[in-house]
């Protein structure tokens, strides 16, 4: 069955069947000819002898009758008998009839039609059984007989010839057996032809189906061999053709992909996709985080294929009002503008797409802008207010005394020197945030350089009974930085140190040479800093809380500016503290090509 179902199957099967057809069609015709046409040969040289005897024995009457009658004999054959009939007393039979062959002048006198040849002078042709009473084994063998009128010595007598049509039958038989033979060589050189004809031209089509799944594979380089130049080998090149279009074809399709995935992998906003029902067909990374920033928040019971509902919802109003739908969402303290854009499929709308952009940044930049108007307004609402007070008091001469107007000068003179104080960090801190911070580096004795910061606030220590000491490891005496920049640093760190460490605690500059360059540590045994606040110690205007600073609050720039300082030398800063146990900063400054 699987052969049939083939192309060679079908195409042998119905070249077989037609010829086949053709050839039964042919053969049945030919034998109706040949039978027939061999009883009419047969019948017309029955007549023909019959006629020939006839006029054989007319030409030699009387005395010569014996010498036609050899004559006679002679013309038959042997399968043919004869039976002359000169008058009703002479009757002559061929040397070859038998006893149980032989028409008998009574058999003829009582046949209507064979009579007719004695008394009408008539041709008969007849089939008939000799019916004697000496052929009872042979009475169902059929005869043709042929009756020829006879004329000798005024008398009507006829001649009558007769042969079995059993020898017809003999020569038909052997006739249709060679028909049959003829038929099926046909049948088989028709089959081989077939076959042989299928094959050809079915072994291109198989090279191309071949050829096909091997492009459904996605080998596209795949050629089929053109073998002819006839319609099959047209096709072969067409196919070839088609292998290679779809080849560039795909290449286009696959460089569009790439292309638009590396554009989504690189957007900073995220981007999800969604069919008609709502289902996500494509995200970027950052929308993939969005989801999981919304799984997150959801606990384990969250579907994997759940949506948040603030989406769904602009995604459902995208989709019926075929307009571009906003909203924003927050989740794990970030904040996400959302823009979802119906998708076109000719008219009619297939999903849509939905952008989410990061807002957090920019809400805590605007954040970080209100905050630093609210603490530059803070931080010089108190000197001017002290300076207004201060002078309005020396104006309306409220200070008496000389030591009085002295001591609100002195007041108002301190508080200038602040606002200077922060008008200037103010500056230094808005130039090294804009990257004009210049640094001078030179080659630095560390002993040396450490001594003299420490020396600077021994008396500031001993006045509130700290204990203030250095640490130098051995393996490190000169290495280039800044010396201003790096003394403004350790200046700030050291002051904060005792400002916030009680009387009788300690504070300890440790310097130690490190893998990477030179490490700086300010340790002291302090209050130290809640854990709260230690992300948000390098931000600008960050001040501990009041009450651990003895009542000399600082302006909350000294670690910005610090951690900018550090930057600049492409060194890296860090705070370890615990409330009730002291701070520890340490920087490392990395080592340089003159090191």
């Amino acid at each position: 069955m699987t052969f049939l179902r083939s192309v060679v199957g079908k195409l042998w099967f119905t070249i077989l069947l037609l010829v086949s057809f053709v050839l039964f069609i042919l053969t049945v015709m030919l034998l109706e000819f040949f039978q027939n046409y061999a009883i009419e040969k047969t019948q017309d040289d029955l007549t023909n002898t019959a006629e020939k005897i006839a006029r054989i024995l007319e030409e030699h009457p009387n005395e010569e009758l014996p010498i036609g009658l050899e004559i006679s004999w002679e013309v038959i054959d042997k399968v043919t008998k004869v039976v002359i009939i000169k008058n009703d007393h002479e009757v002559y039979y061929s040397p070859n009839t038998g006893n149980d062959q032989k028409l008998t002048l009574n058999d003829i006198k009582n046949d209507p039609e064979l009579s007719q040849v004695l008394h009408k002078n008539k041709t008969v042709e007849k089939v008939s059984n000799l019916s004697t009473k000496n052929n009872a084994n042979n009475k169902d063998a059929d005869y043709s007989i042929i009756g020829v009128p006879l004329h000798l010595s005024g008398e009507n007598g006829g001649v009558f010839i007769y042969q079995s049509l059993e020898v017809m039958k003999d020569t038909s038989q052997s006739t249709t057996k060679f028909i049959l033979l003829v038929a099926g060589v046909a049948i088989i050189l028709t089959t081989i032809f077939a076959f042989f004809l299928s094959t050809r031209i079915t072994a291109p089509l198989r090279k191309m189906r071949e050829a096909a799944f091997e492009v459904a594979r996605g080998k596209f380089d795949t050629k089929v061999p053109i073998l002819t130049h006839d319609e099959i080998g047209e096709l072969a090149t067409a196919f070839n053709q088609m292998g290679r279009q779809l080849k560039f074809n795909m290449n286009a399709l696959n460089q569009e992909k790439e292309q638009l995935s590396s554009i989504l992998s690189s957007m900073a906003d995220g981007v999800i996709t969604f069919n008609r029902d709502g289902a996500i067909l494509i995200s970027n990374p950052p929308g993939e985080r969005f989801l999981q920033y919304w799984y997150y928040e959801k606990g384990e019971g969250a579907e994997s294929e759940a949506i948040p509902s603030q989406v769904m919802e602009l995604f459902h109003k995208a989709v019926e009002t075929e307009k571009e739908q906003m909203g924003e969402i927050s989740l794990q303290g970030r904040h996400w503008v959302i823009i979802v854009t119906p998708l076109y499929s000719n008219r009619f709308v297939r999903g849509a797409v939905a952008v989410l952009r990061d807002m957090t940044e920019e809400r805590q930049l605007d954040k970080m802008r209100k905050d630093f108007i609210a603490n530059v307004s803070h931080e010089l609402r108190t000197p001017i207010s002290m300076l207004q007070g201060y002078s309005e008091a020396i104006v309306d001469d409220i200070a008496e005394s000389q030591e009085e107007k002295k001591e609100m000068a002195k007041v108002i003179y301190d508080e200038s020197l602040r606002m200077g104080r922060l008008v200037n960090e103010l500056l230094d801190l808005a130039r090294m945030e804009a990257g004009h911070l210049q640094l001078t580096k030179e080659k630095v004795n560390v002993s040396t350089f450490i001594n003299r910061i420490i020396h600077k606030f021994q008396g500031l220590a001993k006045e509130n009974e700290i204990y203030l000491n250095t640490e130098i490891e051995a393996g490190i005496d000169f290495f280039y930085f800044d010396p201003d920049r790096i003394e403004q640093v350790l200046t700030n760190l050291i002051d904060n140190a005792i400002r916030h460490t009680p009387k009788g605690g300690s504070v300890v500059l440790t310097v130690a040479p490190d893998d990477k360059g030179m490490r700086m540590e300010v340790r002291d045994s302090g209050s130290g800093i809640p854990e709260d606040d230690l992300p948000f110690i390098f931000e600008r205007f960050y001040k501990a809380d009041k009450a651990r600073t003895r009542g000399k609050s600082g302006t909350g720039l000294g670690l910005a500016i610090a951690k900018n300082i550090i930057d600049a030398h492409k060194g890296t800063i860090s705070v370890h503290s615990k409330l009730g146990q002291g701070t520890t900063f340490s920087f490392l400054l990395p080592r340089n090509k003159a090191d």
